[in-house]
């Protein structure tokens, strides 16, 4: 959705595609392009969820399409695509959100659930990619494939093994498609890095390492993110990192990645984890499960928590300036 595609009339209206409509980012991007009055094209597992989507971008005035799909399945990919051309004629965007979530040591982790993880968030990412690039080849080379890897994907972290291989690959994978097109100006390839995001992920994720998971912190909103890929395909750009954290973190990776990886090795699992023990879960690695809301509390409850510890104690203040005055 480059500048010159402007969003002035219905039919002039660029037509986006977002995986991962239903909840956190994706809804967060359907929702944003949609408020631009982009024809939306909603992509997820779980059909009644993406109709509720659907009505909060006609809200905006925009026109909305679902189509309920699973991403491992390139069939399936290749109906979103249908959907589309049947519905709009073509895609100017496409923005691979898509992701799921599993937690445990590497060696409690079965492989069909680290297995589900690589497909469902890269090798869905592939399947979108493919299908993406075929449909921009064919209306002249034009268009904005944007792919959302994370920070995870320049660093690793303990207990996160299968998401962070994914959004490794999905950062190279991206950078490989980047080379590929390079000779292709019509087509534009983007990545975008968030750091920690508000999202209802962590409510139902998979989890084996025996701990409740929780956000790391400080997070940042599911809508900054999605503003990102709003003004990616409007201007496209390689790769771009959002939050502060990230920018800070890419650049102390620069400069001594052993210090980063020893630190994250030793603090990483005490803000990820709660105290107290929980039964493993598969979450929604197999299945799609709720809440599929854009947030996930999760700004509120550090905020919450940091209240609670720099709070002062008004009782014991009281009773220092007694005793002082005494």
């Amino acid at each position: 959705m480059r500048s010159d595609l402007a969003m002035t009339g219905r039919h002039d209206a660029p037509v986006v595609v977002v995986t991962g409509a239903s909840s956190g980012i994706g809804r967060a991007t359907a929702l944003a392009f949609a408020a631009r009055k982009a024809r939306v094209v909603l992509v997820g597992r779980e059909a009644a969820a993406l109709e509720v989507v659907v009505r909060c971008c006609q809200a905006h005035g925009a026109e909305a399409v679902a189509c309920a799909a699973d991403l491992t399945d390139h069939a399936a990919v290749e109906r979103i695509r249908d959907t589309a051309a049947a519905a709009y004629g073509r895609i100017d965007v496409w923005v691979n959100c898509a992701a799921v979530l599993l937690l445990g040591r590497f060696e409690d982790i079965p492989l069909d659930a680290f297995r589900r993880v690589v497909e469902t968030n890269f090798l869905g990412c592939v399947n979108g990619s493919r299908v993406a690039l075929s449909q921009f080849r064919t209306q002249g080379d034009c268009g904005v494939l944007i792919n959302t890897s994370s920070m995870l994907g320049m660093m690793g972290e303990p207990f996160a093994s299968p998401y962070v291989a994914s959004k490794f690959a999905i950062r190279g994978f991206t950078a490989c498609l980047r080379q590929e097109f390079e000779q292709v100006p019509g087509i534009h390839i983007s990545a975008v890095m968030p750091w920690a995001v508000d999202t209802p992920i962590f409510s139902k994720l998979g989890n084996v390492f025996g701990r409740r998971a929780r956000s790391i912190f400080p997070v940042i909103a599911s809508e900054r993110v999605a503003q990102t890929i709003v003004s990616l395909s409007e201007r496209p750009r390689r790769e771009v990192i959002v939050g502060a954290s990230g920018y800070m973190l890419s650049v102390a990776l620069k400069f001594a990645p052993m210090l980063v990886e020893r630190v994250v090795a030793r603090a990483a699992p005490a803000v990820q984890f709660e105290p107290g023990c929980e039964s493993p879960t598969t979450g929604n690695l197999f299945a799609p499960t709720g809440p599929y809301s854009v947030a996930g509390g999760w700004k509120k409850y550090w905020a919450d928590r940091a209240l609670r510890l720099f709070r002062p104690n008004f009782r014991e203040i009281i009773k220092k300036f007694r005793r002082h005055l005494t």
